[in-house]
């Protein structure tokens, strides 16, 4: 007879003490009928990871732990944000299978099933993919697919409208903790991996409760993120300008030369020499901050520093005597 598969279901979770009583109770249920449908192991369990919360989330965690033999918590010693917290959570909860989920309760909790029963088909790793963006405003809608498509246009290798909702078998975390790199992104690192994959697709709702701990700043951060940890496009593109700019000023010097000594026509005005300047200018304030970017990348991962650091643990998922 086949053994049940152990799932850790691993929530970051960033003041989310609004939606947390709502996520549990319905966490708890998903994992009950699961459990008496014979799809999981009856210690599969949630883990909250309290990514430095400002708010109550930290208490409603241990009390939720304290009620509730499935939810377990991990609280980071400080904010590290959401990917670093999420990769603590990958490394640090027990299981055959972890699935990540956000706490806000945009994600559809009913594919988790459907998950694991690839799972228990073969497959390592199973991607959560929306299957359109009705809940987005346009301009999210518009930058978050054109993002994508850039992205592949630059070769990375991301699955189209995958956010972070994915399961990964035991296999492929023990292959995940293998990357060290500080500059965390998740959803390009796990392509890396390989091994047999799946995808299901579902519709995101609207958030449960709070407010998106991913403002325009931050998402415009996370992308270039990803573009600058896992392609050199943006620094071949300076050698490309900096080619064309060279020949179009050769094209303009000839020109020059042209019209002063065949034509013997003098070229009126400054504004001949300084728009190119300005021009030539802007192009390598540009480049050279393109260049810092990488650079600042090689220095920050040359500290080889921790990317979290565990302050406590709740929930008996981590009490030795129970996890024989």
């Amino acid at each position: 007879m086949m053994t049940l598969p152990v799932l850790g279901l691993v929530i970051p979770c960033f003041n989310e003490e609004d939606v947390l009583g709502e996520t549990s109770a319905r966490l708890i249920s998903l994992l009950t009928r699961m459990r008496d449908e014979g799809l999981i192991h009856d210690r599969s369990a949630i883990f909250y990871v309290d990514d430095g919360s400002r708010d109550n989330t930290w208490a409603l965690i241990k009390e939720l732990s304290a009620v509730h033999k499935e939810v377990c918590g991990i609280k980071l010693s400080c904010n590290r944000g959401h990917q670093n917290a999420l990769l603590c959570g990958l490394m640090t909860a027990p299981g055959d299978m972890i699935i990540s989920v956000d706490a806000d309760l945009q994600d559809d909790l009913e594919v988790i099933p459907k998950m694991v029963r690839h799972y228990r088909e073969g497959c390592e790793i199973v991607y959560g993919v929306r299957k359109r963006r009705d809940t987005d405003t346009f301009f999210k809608r518009i930058s978050a697919e054109g993002y994508y498509k850039l992205m592949a246009a630059m070769k990375i290798d991301i699955v189209f409208n995958h956010a972070d909702y994915r399961l990964l078998s035991r296999r492929a975390l023990d292959a995940l903790s293998e990357y060290r790199e500080v500059n965390l992104f998740l959803r390009g690192l796990v392509r890396q991996i390989g091994y047999q994959s799946a995808i299901v697709v579902y519709d995101r709702a609207e958030r449960f409760a709070g407010e998106s701990k991913y403002p325009l700043r931050k998402m415009i951060s996370f992308a270039w993120q990803g573009i600058t940890s896992f392609s050199t496009a943006p620094l071949r593109l300076i050698t490309t300008m900096g080619f064309l700019v060279s020949l179009i000023s050769g094209g303009l010097g000839l020109w020059g030369l042209a019209t002063s000594l065949i034509l013997n026509q003098a070229l009126p005005g400054w504004t001949s020499t300084v728009v190119p300047m300005y021009f030539l200018g802007g192009i390598q304030l540009l480049s050279l901050g393109v260049i810092g970017e990488y650079v600042a990348k090689i220095y920050i991962e040359s500290k080889g520093r921790p990317r979290f650091h565990i302050d406590k643990l709740e929930g008996d998922a981590f009490r030795k005597d129970l996890q024989e």
